[in-house]
């Protein structure tokens, strides 16, 4: 029963890499858009451990203010995790404010809350939770 749930379990996050990645690269196709929406690459940083590795994100718009970012993050350089982050976005002059909350589950360390900036090339932002917060930096990424 046990080795069942465990090979669900993979199957469903081995899915959800596979859907990003074909989402990553189908929007690679695209070009980059004035707004916050499209491909961004970078990494994430935990200022209280140190750790850091590569994050990847997807921005869609639903409608008005409101976006979606699609994370997908590294740990450890052989952990990958996915998650949806729902966006409410100011423009302010050439670059947006942002700011939103998702609750990733009691394993990843509950509810997360988000606040940043981005332009037309750097998405900047800081994300805290009960135990622990960083920062994330990403650009455009190159166009293959």
């Amino acid at each position: 029963m046990r080795r069942t749930a465990l090979s669900l379990t993979a199957l469903l996050l081995l899915a959800g890499c596979s859907t990003f990645q074909r989402d990553w690269t189908r929007a690679s196709n695209d070009p980059a858009p004035a707004s916050i929406e499209g491909r961004w690459d970078g990494s994430w940083k935990s200022d209280l451990s140190g750790h850091a590795d590569r994050l990847r994100c997807i921005v869609t718009s639903q409608s008005g203010h409101a976006f979606i970012a699609r994370f997908h993050a590294k740990y450890g350089k052989i952990f990958s995790f996915g998650y949806t982050v729902p966006l409410t976005a100011e423009q302010h002059g050439n670059g947006y404010d942002f700011s939103g909350e998702a609750n990733l589950g009691w394993y990843a360390g509950g509810r997360y809350t988000y606040h940043g900036s981005a332009t037309a090339t750097n998405f900047v932002s800081t994300y805290r939770c009960k135990s622990d917060h960083g920062s994330f930096q990403m650009r455009r990424p190159a166009v293959p």
